[in-house]
């Protein structure tokens, strides 16, 4: 093979290497932000968070994801936003009970329908 021919399909291959590596890193930032929408949402939302038969007020169930949110990170199972709801905002890891949601004036609903909503309401302001 030619040596220009080498080199440009090297600097193809090379561009094509950067090019997904700048997709990857725009999608974990994007994720990254709409999770950072979700626990925002879940601050301030005045809602109470049963997990395990127990109710806890919103700060408290915020810092309890937060800690299944980072070690899903260090185990790089978070890809998307989706992944964060489905296997840390949804369900109890150590009971697999699904976490539920009660809002003032509203009914009781699973947490993983009340996070969709949420981010569905995060995506459409963008």
């Amino acid at each position: 093979m030619p040596s220009s021919i080498l080199t440009f399909a090297k600097a193809a291959l090379a561009a094509t290497c950067l090019s997904a590596a700048s997709v990857h890193a725009t999608t974990q930032a994007a994720t990254a932000i709409e999770i950072d929408g979700l626990f925002s949402a879940l601050l301030t939302s005045g809602c109470e968070f049963n997990r395990n038969g127990s109710w806890y007020n919103a700060k408290q169930a915020s810092q309890h994801l937060q800690g299944k949110y980072d070690y899903l990170l260090k185990k790089k199972l978070v890809p998307t936003s989706e992944a964060f709801i489905d296997h840390a905002a949804s369900q109890s890891s150590m009971s697999s009970k699904p976490y539920r949601v009660r809002c003032p004036g509203q009914p009781e609903i699973d947490s993983k329908q009340w996070f969709t909503e949420q981010l569905e309401q995060i995506r459409a302001r963008k």
